[in-house]
């Protein structure tokens, strides 16, 4: 009795540890995004140069990880709980970085977009936001269908779904880990790829719009309707998309 609630005090703590790096990494980017993620006025003015290209991508992976560490975390905590009952401590650091390596992946993709859209002039240095509304209204009618495709049904099913996503994809040992997380990662980029694009619609570093994005992919992945969110909020965004092309 007394082994077993040693190892259930070292179970939970360890959980606990957990929760807490979690939430202390979300919680710093947020405040990071808070405080302008270093696009400041002098940031903003400079050229596309490897140093503004830096930044710029950090800026974008800082984001992902505010908008969606908080929905990986249940698959996260769930890895743990299950690699606790092999004995071994479980290597949560390894699928962590493996989740956040595809999203530092993505954050290079989408600075470089970025670059390419500001230096042919189609997004506002100032607001990094598309003024052109043709081209707001195509991003948002892209999203709007690709919420009602049954790709996005796939990822999207992957990423509500921790312990099938465990019995399916399950390795064990660091290396194993790593590549779950990256699986994962996977998963959740298509899930959620042409939602961030959004973020040129309503301004990259738009706060206000950041926050509805970040409630939007959590209401899909955590609430039991979620599948259904994502459909309504593809049908919307198309009606806002044929709306600015109709005015």
């Amino acid at each position: 009795m007394d082994d077993l609630t040693g190892a259930e005090r070292l179970a939970r703590r360890s959980r606990a540890v957990t929760l807490l790096a979690l939430a202390t990494l979300t919680l710093l980017a947020w405040a990071w995004l808070l405080q302008g993620a270093g696009m400041g006025t002098g940031a903003m003015q400079m050229d596309w140069d490897a140093s503004r290209f830096l930044l710029v991508a950090a800026m974008w992976w800082v984001m992902m990880i505010a908008m969606m560490l908080p929905s990986a975390a249940p698959l996260i905590l769930l890895y743990g709980r299950v690699h606790r009952h092999s004995g071994d401590p479980p290597p949560t650091a390894p699928f962590l970085a493996g989740y956040l390596a595809v999203w530092l992946g993505f954050a290079l993709l989408a600075a470089s977009l970025q670059s390419l859209l500001e230096q042919r002039g189609f997004v506002s240095m100032a607001t990094m936001a598309l003024p052109n509304g043709w081209l707001a209204a195509g991003i948002l009618i892209a999203a709007g269908l690709y919420q009602l495709t049954s790709l996005k049904d796939a990822c999207l099913a992957s990423c509500r779904t921790p312990s099938d996503f465990l019995t399916r994809h399950y390795r064990p040992g660091a290396k194993g880990a790593w590549r779950m997380g990256l699986t994962h990662g996977a998963y959740c980029v298509g899930c959620c790829w042409l939602l961030m694009a959004l973020l040129f619609v309503g301004g990259v570093m738009n706060l206000a719009w950041i926050a509805a994005l970040t409630l939007l992919v959590a209401a899909e992945k955590s609430l039991p309707g979620g599948p259904w969110i994502a459909r309504i909020s593809g049908v919307l965004f198309i009606l806002w998309g044929a709306a600015i092309l109709l005015v």
